[in-house]
């Protein structure tokens, strides 16, 4: 979300990015660099929402949403956030934070959607910066994955991977049995960064016990003057 902001925050974008998303219509919606609240802001800036980011962004379309703080500063806090149109049974936010400088965090949910036979998890990432961080919170992963999740449970890994060399896909499928949506679709992960010229694939969705039937990067307007990422977009369902 880029905490909505536009690149280079010329300019302040959150209600196009609520506008934007109501406007792609998913049943669930992965979000990072969310702000939960920020007191400069919200006198600085004109429609400042009095809620946090993500409060606003559901309104009145997801009646269920969760977020998890990550980087507290003196002016406020942000983090990721998921909206779901499915209850949300449970949700805990996970520190995978490596280095002071740079927190970041692992949001689990658990949504309960008609039909299924087995609670939905979902978790909603954003890794580090540097390879060495993105090792270390890969293996929290796996970890919090193994510990916490059924292994006959659907599950959704999906987020701002910033893994632009591709070495999440090994150790992820290799402990947790997860397949990137992307390249089993399409040969390859996603290029979504920067979004007016995407040349690296640093945001994944990774599945398991779930079958893909649609999986899309949204280029162009109006995503493209709405953050420095293009979103992902894809239809799933549960493995027969």
């Amino acid at each position: 979300m880029h905490k909505g902001f536009s690149a280079w925050n010329k300019r302040f974008v959150l209600h196009d990015l609520r506008a934007a998303i109501r406007h792609a219509d998913a049943d669930v919606v992965l979000l990072q660099e969310v702000i939960g609240a920020h007191q400069e802001h919200s006198t600085r800036w004109e429609h400042w929402p009095e809620q946090g980011q993500y409060e606003f962004l559901a309104d009145t379309v997801w009646s269920a949403f969760a977020y998890g703080k990550n980087a507290v500063y003196p002016e406020g806090h942000h983090g990721n956030a998921v909206l779901s149109k499915f209850p949300i049974l449970h949700s805990r936010n996970h520190d995978v934070s490596t280095v002071d400088a740079e927190k970041r965090g692992l949001l689990h949910c658990q949504l309960d959607v008609p039909g299924w036979a087995l609670p939905l998890h979902v978790v909603c990432v954003h890794l580090g910066l540097s390879e060495a961080q993105r090792r270390d919170q890969i293996t929290g992963l796996c970890e919090m994955v193994e510990t916490d999740i059924d292994d006959r449970a659907p599950l959704l890994v999906g987020g701002d991977f910033n893994d632009w060399r591709g070495r999440a896909h090994a150790p992820l499928a290799d402990c947790l049995g997860l397949r990137e949506v992307f390249v089993e679709r399409h040969g390859k992960a996603a290029r979504t960064f920067p979004v007016w010229w995407p040349l690296l694939r640093l945001d994944r969705v990774y599945v398991r016990n779930l079958s893909h039937t649609r999986a899309e990067v949204l280029h162009g307007r109006p995503w493209r003057t709405l953050s420095d990422h293009a979103p992902l977009t894809l239809d799933l369902t549960t493995t027969p």
